[in-house]
Protein backbone atom coordinates (compact mmCIF):
# COMPACT_ATOMS: atom_id res chain seq x y z
CA UNK A 1 0.00 0.00 0.00
CA UNK A 2 1.31 3.65 -0.67
CA UNK A 3 2.23 5.68 2.03
CA UNK A 4 -0.49 8.72 2.30
CA UNK A 5 1.60 12.16 1.63
CA UNK A 6 0.18 15.09 2.75
CA UNK A 7 1.10 18.83 3.48
CA UNK A 8 1.96 19.91 6.68
CA UNK A 9 2.13 23.70 7.78
CA UNK A 10 4.53 23.23 10.79
CA UNK A 11 8.32 22.89 10.60
CA UNK A 12 9.58 19.70 10.05
CA UNK A 13 12.47 18.68 12.47
CA UNK A 14 13.66 15.28 13.46
CA UNK A 15 11.74 14.16 16.39
CA UNK A 16 9.34 16.07 16.68
CA UNK A 17 5.58 16.07 16.99
CA UNK A 18 3.73 17.22 14.57
CA UNK A 19 -0.12 17.56 15.01
CA UNK A 20 -2.83 17.56 11.59
CA UNK A 21 -6.10 18.80 11.91
CA UNK A 22 -9.06 19.48 9.40
CA UNK A 23 -8.93 17.47 6.42
CA UNK A 24 -5.83 16.00 6.57
CA UNK A 25 -6.58 14.27 10.03
CA UNK A 26 -9.87 13.68 8.23
CA UNK A 27 -8.22 11.65 5.31
CA UNK A 28 -6.19 9.78 7.70
CA UNK A 29 -8.65 8.51 9.84
CA UNK A 30 -11.54 8.44 8.21
CA UNK A 31 -10.93 7.47 4.64
CA UNK A 32 -7.98 5.65 5.38
CA UNK A 33 -8.89 4.32 8.83
CA UNK A 34 -5.19 4.63 9.68
CA UNK A 35 -4.26 3.35 13.12
CA UNK A 36 -1.74 4.00 15.63
CA UNK A 37 2.10 3.06 14.25
CA UNK A 38 1.57 3.53 10.48
CA UNK A 39 3.37 5.71 8.47
CA UNK A 40 2.84 8.60 6.78
CA UNK A 41 4.84 11.21 4.32
CA UNK A 42 4.74 15.25 5.19
CA UNK A 43 6.24 17.80 3.04
CA UNK A 44 6.28 21.73 4.31
CA UNK A 45 5.83 23.34 0.91
CA UNK A 46 8.89 24.86 1.04
CA UNK A 47 11.18 21.97 0.04
CA UNK A 48 11.46 19.80 2.83
CA UNK A 49 9.82 16.24 3.38
CA UNK A 50 10.25 14.14 6.30
CA UNK A 51 8.57 10.36 7.41
CA UNK A 52 6.85 10.16 10.49
CA UNK A 53 4.97 7.13 12.61
CA UNK A 54 1.51 8.04 13.63
CA UNK A 55 1.39 8.21 17.60
CA UNK A 56 -2.26 8.97 18.21
CA UNK A 57 -5.62 9.29 16.05
CA UNK A 58 -8.42 11.40 17.74
CA UNK A 59 -12.06 12.58 16.54
CA UNK A 60 -10.67 15.77 14.82
CA UNK A 61 -6.82 15.41 14.87
CA UNK A 62 -3.84 12.89 14.51
CA UNK A 63 -0.40 13.25 15.83
CA UNK A 64 2.73 11.99 13.98
CA UNK A 65 6.89 11.66 15.11
CA UNK A 66 8.84 12.56 12.53
CA UNK A 67 12.09 10.22 11.53
CA UNK A 68 14.36 11.42 8.78
CA UNK A 69 13.97 14.74 6.76
CA UNK A 70 14.98 14.72 3.20
CA UNK A 71 14.65 18.06 -0.06
CA UNK A 72 13.43 15.75 -3.08
CA UNK A 73 14.62 17.09 -6.16
CA UNK A 74 10.87 17.20 -7.49
CA UNK A 75 11.42 20.37 -9.01
CA UNK A 76 11.75 21.52 -12.25
CA UNK A 77 14.95 24.07 -12.49
CA UNK A 78 12.58 25.92 -15.01
CA UNK A 79 10.12 28.71 -13.71
CA UNK A 80 7.02 28.70 -15.33
CA UNK A 81 4.52 31.37 -14.59
CA UNK A 82 0.65 30.48 -16.32
CA UNK A 83 -1.50 33.21 -17.00
CA UNK A 84 -4.59 31.38 -17.78
CA UNK A 85 -8.10 33.44 -18.34
CA UNK A 86 -10.77 31.88 -16.17
CA UNK A 87 -13.85 29.61 -17.29
CA UNK A 88 -16.96 28.29 -15.86
CA UNK A 89 -17.60 25.06 -13.91
CA UNK A 90 -14.78 23.13 -12.85
CA UNK A 91 -12.54 23.71 -15.83
CA UNK A 92 -10.24 25.86 -14.34
CA UNK A 93 -9.91 23.63 -11.36
CA UNK A 94 -9.09 20.56 -13.19
CA UNK A 95 -6.29 23.07 -15.88
CA UNK A 96 -4.43 24.37 -12.44
CA UNK A 97 -4.73 20.65 -10.99
CA UNK A 98 -2.68 19.46 -14.35
CA UNK A 99 -0.66 22.21 -14.37
CA UNK A 100 0.40 21.61 -10.97
CA UNK A 101 1.23 17.96 -11.32
CA UNK A 102 3.56 18.90 -14.75
CA UNK A 103 5.70 21.60 -12.73
CA UNK A 104 4.02 25.40 -12.74
CA UNK A 105 5.27 28.22 -10.29
CA UNK A 106 2.86 30.25 -10.48
CA UNK A 107 -1.04 30.80 -11.25
CA UNK A 108 -2.64 34.05 -12.81
CA UNK A 109 -6.02 33.66 -12.96
CA UNK A 110 -7.22 36.24 -15.53
CA UNK A 111 -9.98 38.18 -16.24
CA UNK A 112 -10.66 39.51 -20.35
CA UNK A 113 -13.38 40.68 -22.50
CA UNK A 114 -14.67 36.97 -23.27
CA UNK A 115 -14.53 35.93 -19.63
CA UNK A 116 -18.56 36.55 -19.20
CA UNK A 117 -18.73 35.98 -15.52
CA UNK A 118 -16.97 37.59 -12.13
CA UNK A 119 -16.43 36.90 -8.67
CA UNK A 120 -17.77 39.05 -5.81
CA UNK A 121 -15.44 40.41 -3.59
CA UNK A 122 -17.08 38.70 -0.94
CA UNK A 123 -16.28 35.38 -2.56
CA UNK A 124 -13.08 36.13 -3.73
CA UNK A 125 -11.39 34.68 -0.55
CA UNK A 126 -13.06 31.88 -0.34
CA UNK A 127 -12.24 31.34 -4.12
CA UNK A 128 -8.70 31.47 -3.72
CA UNK A 129 -8.61 29.18 -0.84
CA UNK A 130 -10.47 26.40 -3.15
CA UNK A 131 -7.84 26.95 -5.81
CA UNK A 132 -5.05 26.87 -3.23
CA UNK A 133 -6.35 23.43 -1.99
CA UNK A 134 -6.85 21.89 -5.37
CA UNK A 135 -2.97 23.19 -5.69
CA UNK A 136 -1.92 21.68 -2.52
CA UNK A 137 -3.40 18.32 -3.31
CA UNK A 138 -2.06 18.04 -7.00
CA UNK A 139 1.03 18.35 -4.87
CA UNK A 140 0.76 15.41 -2.34
CA UNK A 141 -0.37 13.13 -5.23
CA UNK A 142 2.23 14.38 -7.69
CA UNK A 143 5.32 14.03 -5.04
CA UNK A 144 6.10 17.74 -5.34
CA UNK A 145 7.89 19.61 -2.58
CA UNK A 146 7.13 23.08 -3.25
CA UNK A 147 3.91 24.56 -3.24
CA UNK A 148 3.24 26.80 -6.59
CA UNK A 149 1.51 30.24 -5.79
CA UNK A 150 -1.96 30.96 -6.93
CA UNK A 151 -2.48 34.96 -7.64
CA UNK A 152 -5.26 36.79 -6.95
CA UNK A 153 -7.31 37.51 -10.79
CA UNK A 154 -6.31 40.21 -12.37
CA UNK A 155 -6.78 41.78 -15.73
CA UNK A 156 -5.44 40.35 -18.93
CA UNK A 157 -4.07 43.49 -19.99
CA UNK A 158 -2.21 44.52 -16.43
CA UNK A 159 -0.98 40.87 -16.14
CA UNK A 160 1.01 41.05 -19.43
CA UNK A 161 1.79 44.79 -18.34
CA UNK A 162 3.89 43.71 -14.78
CA UNK A 163 4.51 39.91 -15.59
CA UNK A 164 8.68 39.43 -15.62
CA UNK A 165 10.34 36.48 -17.66
CA UNK A 166 12.77 35.45 -19.90
CA UNK A 167 10.65 34.19 -22.96
CA UNK A 168 6.65 34.86 -22.99
CA UNK A 169 4.27 33.24 -25.02
CA UNK A 170 0.83 33.17 -26.03
CA UNK A 171 -1.25 31.06 -27.50
CA UNK A 172 -2.54 31.63 -30.61
CA UNK A 173 -4.36 29.66 -33.49
CA UNK A 174 -4.55 31.94 -35.93
CA UNK A 175 -1.36 33.31 -36.01
CA UNK A 176 2.06 32.49 -37.24
CA UNK A 177 3.58 30.80 -34.73
CA UNK A 178 7.02 31.61 -33.33
CA UNK A 179 9.63 28.99 -32.85
CA UNK A 180 10.73 28.06 -29.45
CA UNK A 181 13.92 29.45 -28.75
CA UNK A 182 17.01 26.81 -28.62
CA UNK A 183 18.81 28.57 -25.83
CA UNK A 184 17.08 27.22 -22.75
CA UNK A 185 15.70 30.53 -20.64
CA UNK A 186 15.19 30.39 -16.71
CA UNK A 187 11.66 31.32 -16.71
CA UNK A 188 8.71 31.18 -18.96
CA UNK A 189 5.55 33.55 -19.27
CA UNK A 190 2.63 31.81 -20.78
CA UNK A 191 -0.53 33.28 -21.55
CA UNK A 192 -3.64 31.52 -22.64
CA UNK A 193 -7.20 32.97 -23.43
CA UNK A 194 -10.52 32.12 -22.89
CA UNK A 195 -13.06 30.25 -24.30
CA UNK A 196 -14.04 32.56 -26.70
CA UNK A 197 -10.69 33.32 -27.41
CA UNK A 198 -8.58 37.09 -27.52
CA UNK A 199 -9.63 39.78 -28.86
CA UNK A 200 -7.49 41.85 -31.20
CA UNK A 201 -7.06 44.72 -28.90
CA UNK A 202 -5.70 42.18 -26.05
CA UNK A 203 -3.16 40.21 -29.05
CA UNK A 204 -1.86 43.99 -29.29
CA UNK A 205 -1.53 44.33 -25.44
CA UNK A 206 0.23 41.44 -24.92
CA UNK A 207 2.19 42.19 -28.21
CA UNK A 208 3.25 45.39 -26.80
CA UNK A 209 5.01 43.49 -23.98
CA UNK A 210 6.96 41.17 -25.58
CA UNK A 211 4.76 38.04 -25.94
CA UNK A 212 5.19 35.93 -29.09
CA UNK A 213 2.43 33.70 -30.58
CA UNK A 214 2.73 30.06 -30.28
CA UNK A 215 0.84 27.74 -31.96
CA UNK A 216 0.23 24.13 -30.89
CA UNK A 217 -0.55 21.88 -33.99
CA UNK A 218 -3.08 22.91 -36.61
CA UNK A 219 -6.25 22.19 -34.03
CA UNK A 220 -7.89 24.83 -31.81
CA UNK A 221 -7.83 23.10 -27.88
CA UNK A 222 -10.10 24.08 -25.26
CA UNK A 223 -8.84 26.36 -22.50
CA UNK A 224 -8.28 23.81 -20.42
CA UNK A 225 -6.36 21.54 -22.59
CA UNK A 226 -4.25 23.87 -23.79
CA UNK A 227 -2.12 24.54 -20.66
CA UNK A 228 -1.60 20.47 -20.03
CA UNK A 229 -0.33 20.38 -24.18
CA UNK A 230 1.43 23.87 -23.43
CA UNK A 231 3.04 22.99 -20.45
CA UNK A 232 4.68 19.76 -21.56
CA UNK A 233 5.67 20.82 -24.30
CA UNK A 234 7.81 23.77 -22.70
CA UNK A 235 8.83 20.84 -20.01
CA UNK A 236 9.89 18.27 -22.64
CA UNK A 237 12.35 21.22 -24.82
CA UNK A 238 13.50 23.01 -21.20
CA UNK A 239 12.51 21.39 -18.24
CA UNK A 240 12.65 18.29 -16.45
CA UNK A 241 10.33 16.55 -18.73
CA UNK A 242 13.12 15.50 -20.80
CA UNK A 243 15.42 13.75 -18.64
Amino acid sequence: MRTPRLFSEQPLLVGTEVVLEGSAAQYLGKVLRARAGDAVILFDGQGQQGTATIKAITRHSVSAQLGTITTPQTESSLQTHLGLCLSKGDRFDWAIQKATELGVSTISPLFSTRVDFTIPTERLAKRLAHWQQIVISACEQSGRVHIPTVNAPTLLTRWVSETVADTKLVLQCDAQSTPLPTTQPHSVALLIGPEGGLTDEEVAAADRHQFQPWQLGPRILRTETAPVVALSVIGAQWGDLSQ
